[in-house]
């Protein structure tokens, strides 16, 4: 059986891409605000939530927010002089630097991840099996198993 895909410029797809570029606009909307509620760029609070989940060498952390090594070590620097984040040596390899949320960082992640919630309730008003298609679908679009 031959599946046939849509054109890039059949109209429902069209649709679909505008659809998915005002959620992200919405999302990178509320994520910027969130951030300066914290006094934060939105690439600072990008980094410590990125750290939250788990300490990181800075290129690392450029590879997966596709950016310089170099901006990394700026926004380290500054989080760093606010408390945010620490240098520390790699459990793997104590030549290697990595930087983890402090106490005090890794509350304002959960603080900042806890505020961004322009999805949930439209979220939940979706069943739990429309969510899982709409997360398949998602992780079929980004390429992720």
């Amino acid at each position: 059986m031959t599946v046939t895909r849509p054109r890039r410029t059949d109209p429902l797809t069209l649709e679909v891409v505008e659809l998915i570029g005002a959620v992200v606009a919405r999302y990178y909307q509320e994520y910027e605000e969130a951030a300066a509620r914290h006094g934060l760029t939105g690439a600072q609070a990008r980094v410590l939530s990125l750290l939250a989940l788990e300490p990181l060498p800075m290129r690392q952390i450029a590879q997966r927010l596709k950016c310089e090594p170099s901006n990394i070590t700026g926004i380290v620097d500054r989080l760093e002089a606010r408390q945010l984040v620490e240098r520390q040596p790699s459990p793997g390899d104590r030549r290697v630097k990595v930087a983890a949320p402090t106490e005090e960082g890794a509350r304002v992640a959960r603080s900042l991840r806890d505020s961004l919630d322009f999805a949930r309730e439209p979220l939940a008003g979706l069943s739990r099996d429309e969510r899982l298609a709409l997360r398949d679908m998602l992780k079929t679009m980004v390429g992720a198993e």
